[in-house]
């Protein structure tokens, strides 16, 4: 019973146990039935909300992409490697001179010129999946958006570097969705047609990294490495190119440079310190650097590679960076205009054309790497600046009060003497060195290719003489009127006050005798001789200064620049041709393809024979003329031809002179016009820095300096013998006059016509002056002498009313007999006044007669016997015999005066003469006949309506502009020909250069 109980029981419990287990299995079958059917409904709810979602997602992604089209890969490759680039210079021989300014100094470098460091530390530190994603990195990019979502205060980025790269250089920097969507389109299309290394390259050539030692913003790896590191980035070291590779973070944070150049104070260098160990810890991280290395990066002392400022080419070199650029632009404007079909002169027309295409030409000259080859010299330029820092005889440097705007304050303005000077290759136009000025601080204009100004003298040779000898108006031995002329209400006056009579075209140029010119002008003006300005590249001539007589001593409207004056004078030496002067010798891309290249035009101006004759007239500017003194400053010889100039005032100073090989112009003077001395020492002073620049010149570059030969002599010139009163062949009477002179001429235009010039003629001399004798003066008191022919003075006087003793060279012994026609003295119709008379051991003497018109003196006995006639200007006394004596004086109609008082001698016998007695005697008798045909030459009396020639007095310099009114007081010329030895276009003798004084 036990046993069946329990085997019930047994029973009952399995029932038990299978009943519940069917009930648990029921239960979870049905548990797991719903679970399932949940889950499966929960994954398809997903799915869809997944689909959903990223449908809404994909749509909404494409609703901000919708507007962004299509970019050829050509375009983006365009836009991707065009990053702005500054332009950098070179001296001649393609040395380095340095960059342009602009705001941001960037170089260009290719992946391989990149350390190894550095691109390493870029990548850890940027994008460490690089080389392995497509442009887009989602984990980052989600990360990122959920980071921007929850507005997390720590920031881990989501952009790749392909990502940076379009945002940098197709996008902006703009915060939008819209913008992000575009970035990742663009950078995945970015990936399919550029390699790595190439998104690479670019991204270290854009990226900005703070300021470089000077305090000037930098972009690009390569700009960073030199202006912070002062070396290639190719040779970077590990530290140093974590430090650079840290910096695009916060660029002007990390920096270790501040604004003004300079390292910061060091509390200020701890957060780029703290970034470059940041980066080599992640280059550790991603096992690009052992711990050795990194432990030996993180100990460097990266501050002791900071640079110190470095001097930019535009702070070092301003004048010639300056000039460049401005240059460069020029030529980027005609290129650019060119493209979009417009020439040089469509831009010269149209304003608004001329500044669309300056802004754009600007923009791209600093903005795109050119290479820019000039052709400046860079010893010489060096040279040069040190000449111009060191030459301590500017002059007086003036002083002026101004109120400052910001302050109210009065400051003291400082106004030097300038200086402006430019040297030239002649037969290549090559702008080899120039001198913009005194202090670019100071006053930034540039004296030698910007400022204009009047050029005086130096203007003779380029428009009188030259384009005269060029129409067969004139030639070095053509006769010129040196006499008062008037024009358009102008008195044109040589500065010394006096005239110089009939010289020589030669030697008027050489003496830069300012009337001289101006009547071998009035022969030319009517031909338009400014046009051969404008062919010598003069391009600030007005419509005036084609008629304008002043003009032809330098007095145009505008005035010039010392480059284009000088560039001029390499006409000469060029055999006639111009050669417009260059300073950019090429300009090539980054890649080194060729943009521009110079190619000269030259221009026929003058020919050979014209161009000769005008060099070998400026050669006795430097021998004997105004400009004397130079030879003996320089330091090598050569064949030199120039000229000097001042302006009224004096406001300015130049000299201008070619050899074989080169040309060197300099000028001075005060920014604004105004005098430079009272004492006419402006010339000499120039003089003297021209001088020193040109043995600079020479120090630096002798061989390109100093020519091996002289000016070469074409055919068609021939030497002739001329009449030096009119410049025709010689005639008889100009040979016996001794007047017969020689020059060189054009074949083309030598003399044809004999003079005919001269008559016979008598002339009497009163107080030292010849005059014609009338019918009735008394033959006795004349002489025989050659005359100027009234034809002719009217003839060389251009038809001009004037006195004819104007047309008589002062102080020249072959004019002694020559007598103007017209010099007369009008009979008065009255007595002369008497004299009176003494007596002493038999010699009778009586006083010079008062009245003007004097021609001698009669001597009479008591009985009325005339005993000897002396002529006026003679010893005035008469060795008498035994007996009583009278004097009478004789004017030039025949008038004798009352009779003196009488005197009375006794008859002596003289004593035996012995040999020495005798002797005496004779010498009393040669000098009394010396006496009796003496030809004294005292000033020329005035012309009517002409104020009288001024007594002469040594001066410097003539000024070589025209006199308005007449009335101002004209500093005086010496006497001679030659130079006072200071550069003084004043005829004067030569003397020691004077000591030179500091500036006052």
């Amino acid at each position: 019973m036990k046993s069946f109980l329990k085997a019930r029981w047994e029973r009952l419990k399995q029932r038990a146990f299978t009943i519940e287990k069917k009930e648990w299995m029921k239960g979870f079958r049905i548990t797991y039935g719903v679970a399932w059917n949940l889950t499966f409904l929960l994954t398809i709810f997903l799915v869809l909300g997944g689909i959903f979602a990223g449908g809404v997602g994909a749509g909404y992604f494409a609703s901000l992409v919708k507007d962004e089209k299509v970019r050829p890969a050509s375009n983006m490759k365009q836009e991707i490697f065009h990053y702005e680039e500054t332009s950098k210079l070179y001296f001649a021989d393609n040395i380095y001179l340095g960059k342009l300014q602009s705001d941001i100094d960037r170089e260009e470098v290719s992946i391989e010129e990149v350390s190894d460091h550095l691109k390493k530390a870029v990548i850890a530190t940027e994008d460490e999946y690089f080389y392995e994603h497509k442009g887009v990195v989602p984990k980052a990019l989600m990360r990122a958006v959920f980071q921007e979502l929850t507005n997390s205060s720590v920031q881990t980025g989501g952009s790749t570097l392909t990502q940076q790269l379009i945002k940098n250089q197709i996008l902006t920097n703009e915060v939008s969705f819209d913008r992000k969507a575009k970035e990742i389109l663009l950078a995945l299309r970015l990936e399919k047609f550029l390699e790595k290394d190439e998104i690479l390259e670019a991204y270290l050539n854009v990226s900005t990294f703070g300021r470089n030692s000077s305090g000037q913003n930098i972009g690009g790896v390569q700009a960073a490495a030199r202006g912070i590191f002062g070396v290639d980035a190719k040779e970077l070291n590990l530290p140093q190119a974590a430090f650079i590779a840290g910096l695009p973070q916060s660029p002007f944070r990390y920096t270790p440079f501040a604004n003004g150049g300079g390292l910061k104070e060091e509390s200020l260098l701890e957060p780029g310190l703290n970034r470059m160990k940041t980066v080599l810890a992640r280059m550790r991280a991603e096992e690009f650097i052992t711990q050795k290395e990194y432990e030996e990066a993180i100990h460097y002392n990266i501050v002791g590679d900071f640079i110190k400022p470095q001097p930019r080419a535009y702070e070092q070199y301003p004048y010639l960076t300056e000039e460049i650029e401005r240059r460069g632009i020029t030529i980027l404007m005609e290129i650019l205009a060119k493209k979009d079909g417009y020439s040089e002169k469509d831009l010269q027309k149209d304003k608004g054309l001329y500044n669309k295409y300056e802004t754009l030409a600007r923009r791209d000259i600093r903005h795109n790497g050119y290479h820019i080859h000039t052709t400046i010299h860079k010893q010489i330029y060096d040279t040069h600046q040190k000449v111009k820092d060191e030459y301590n005889n500017y002059g007086y440097t003036k002083v002026r009060q101004e109120r400052n705007p910001e302050t109210g304050k009065l400051e003291k303005i400082k106004e030097p003497v300038q200086v402006g000077a430019i040297l030239i290759e002649n037969k290549t136009g090559k702008i080899l060195s120039f001198v913009g000025g005194r202090d670019h601080k100071l006053e930034a204009t540039n004296h030698a290719t910007k400022a204009k100004r009047q050029n005086g003298s130096t203007m003779k040779p380029l428009l009188v003489y030259a384009p005269a000898m060029e129409m067969g108006l004139s030639a070095p031995g053509a006769v010129v009127a040196d006499i008062p002329l008037s024009t358009g209400g102008k008195v044109f006056r040589n500065y010394s006050g006096r005239y110089y009579g009939l010289v020589s075209s030669r030697k008027a140029l050489a003496h830069s005798y300012n009337a001289s010119a101006v009547y071998t002008y009035l022969k030319t003006v009517n031909n338009n001789p400014a046009a051969y300005l404008e062919k010598m590249g003069f391009t600030t001539l007005t419509k005036a200064d084609h008629t304008n007589i002043a003009a032809a001593l330098g007095g145009v409207e505008d005035g010039v620049t010392v480059e284009e004056n000088t560039n001029a004078f390499t006409t000469f030496a060029n055999g006639g041709k111009f050669i417009d002067a260059y300073m950019i010798e090429k300009i090539t891309d980054h890649d080194g393809n060729i943009i521009y290249e110079h190619k000269a035009k030259p221009v026929d101006v003058f020919s050979p024979q014209t161009s000769y004759l005008m060099i070998d007239m400026m050669r006795d500017v430097l021998r004997y003329g105004t400009a004397s003194a130079v030879p003996g400053m320089l330091k090598f010889s050569a064949d030199w031809a120039g000229k000097t100039g001042t302006t009224n005032g004096p406001n300015d100073a130049w000299f201008v002179a070619s050899n074989p090989n080169v040309t060197l112009g300099a000028w001075i003077g005060y920014g604004k016009p105004a005098p430079l001395s009272t004492d006419g020492s402006e010339g000499r002073r120039n003089l003297n820095i021209w001088a020193r620049l040109m043995n600079g010149a020479y120090d630096a570059a002798p061989d390109l300096v100093k020519p091996k030969e002289r000016f070469k002599m074409p055919g068609g010139i021939v030497r002739r013998s001329y009449c030096g009163i009119s410049g025709m062949l010689p005639s008889k009477a100009c040979s016996a006059a001794g007047l017969v002179q020689s020059d060189l001429f054009n074949a083309k235009f030598v003399p044809t016509k004999v003079d005919n010039s001269l008559g016979n003629g008598r002339y009497v001399m009163i107080k030292g002056k010849k005059y014609m004798a009338l019918p009735s003066t008394p033959q006795e008191f004349t002489k025989p002498g050659g005359m100027l022919s009234p034809e002719f003075v009217k003839q060389i006087s251009l038809g001009r009313a004037i006195n004819p003793a104007y047309l008589i060279p002062d102080n020249d012994p072959r004019w002694k007999n020559l007598l103007a026609a017209g010099a007369i003295m009008q009979d008065d119709g009255k007595a002369p006044a008497s004299v009176s008379t003494t007596m002493s051991n038999g010699l009778l003497t009586w006083n010079e007669s008062p009245s003007h018109d004097v021609v001698g003196y009669r001597v009479y006995s008591g009985s009325g016997k005339r005993v000897a006639s002396i002529a006026s200007g003679s010893s005035l006394s008469y060795r008498a015999g035994g007996g009583s004596y009278y004097v009478v004086a004789v004017d030039i109609a025949g008038r004798e005066s009352a009779p003196s008082n009488k005197m009375e001698t006794k008859q002596v016998n003289k004593p035996a003469k012995t040999e020495d007695t005798q002797k005496k005697q004779t010498e009393v008798d040669k000098n009394k006949d010396k006496d009796n045909n003496k030809e004294q030459q005292a000033p020329t009396p005035p012309a009517p309506n002409t104020p009288p020639p001024k007594k002469e007095e040594p001066k410097e310099e003539p000024k070589d502009q025209q006199k308005d009114d007449g009335k101002k007081e004209e500093p005086k010329e010496p006497n001679q020909g030659g130079n006072d030895g200071n550069g003084n276009e004043n005829g004067g003798n030569p003397v020691p250069d004077k000591k030179e004084e500091p500036n006052q």
